[in-house]
């Protein structure tokens, strides 16, 4: 469910919704270049519950929650809040993902957060340049992390919540992309596919059908509860490309995530047109 909730938010999401811990990079250099300030919204937030057949598993929620200018670049600072709903059996998963990423998407700085009963463990990486990522593990009972390196990459690479965000805004950029990722100290690989034609989409917290945009993929790598293979995602037809929904395959069997609320008073879900 970790990853799950990664993937919408992306692909991988990412590979949309998250990591155990995923680094993308670009197959073009198209998004090296391009500036999205235009399209990132501070403040706007998006709430998705996360359904197994008839069971409602927990929730994610998204907030980009600041701009700030750091060493002269505007970086946006957003959050991920993943919670499995009390009493379930199969999950109990509650963590925070924090990604901090330049008007281009790319990230400089990325933190998770995974709390248990007795301890809280963390995930740092800083990112440097095009060619190094710093990775410090460990637990806030111990003052030692219990990994503290580097990794030497060539190019760009994104965190799983960044890379959601890389995810909405590329729509009408690109046909397909491919995805290098770093997860669990091992390299994969994950393919994303854009559609253009505008989609029909219902959701219980809508009261009208939802014009959309579909995207879809294929992971190579098996992570967190499962998470592999084919994904399918539904983005907002609009300039906001707002997440909606996503089908994801995890070892439980297919897991659907699903926008159940938001806060952003320049987005309201669009009406579908033929």
């Amino acid at each position: 469910m970790n990853h799950l909730l990664k993937i919408i938010f992306g692909i991988k999401i990412i590979v949309l919704f998250n990591l155990a811990y995923c680094y993308s990079q670009n197959s073009t250099d198209s998004t090296t270049r391009t500036s999205f300030e235009h399209k990132i919204i501070v403040g706007e937030e998006y709430t998705y519950i996360v359904k197994y057949a008839f069971l409602n598993l927990g929730e994610v929620k998204t907030k980009v929650f600041a701009k700030e200018r750091l060493d002269g670049k505007t970086i946006y600072k957003a959050m991920a809040y993943i919670d499995s709903y009390e009493g379930l059996p199969i999950v109990d998963l509650h963590q925070t993902y924090e990604s901090w990423f330049d008007s281009t998407l790319h990230p400089v700085y990325f933190q998770t957060l995974a709390f248990e009963e007795t301890d809280t463990s963390y995930t740092n990486y800083f990112f440097y340049e095009d060619s190094i990522i710093h990775v410090i593990k460990g637990t806030l009972n111990n003052s030692q992390p219990v990994l503290d390196t580097t990794v030497t990459v060539n190019g760009k690479f994104y965190d799983g919540l960044s890379l959601l965000y890389s995810a909405r805004y590329n729509f009408d950029k690109l046909d397909s992309i491919d995805l290098q990722c770093y997860v669990s100290e091992d390299t994969s690989s994950t393919a994303i596919n854009y559609y253009h034609d505008s989609e029909e989409i219902s959701i219980e917290a809508v009261g009208h059908p939802i014009g959309c945009r579909r995207l879809d993929g294929e992971s190579s790598f098996t992570g967190v509860y499962g998470l592999t293979g084919y994904f399918e995602g539904w983005f907002s037809d609009d300039e906001q490309r707002v997440p909606i929904t996503a089908d994801l395959q995890v070892m439980i069997g297919n897991v659907k995530v699903e926008l159940i609320e938001w806060n952003n008073d320049q987005w309201q879900p669009p009406v579908y047109k033929e």
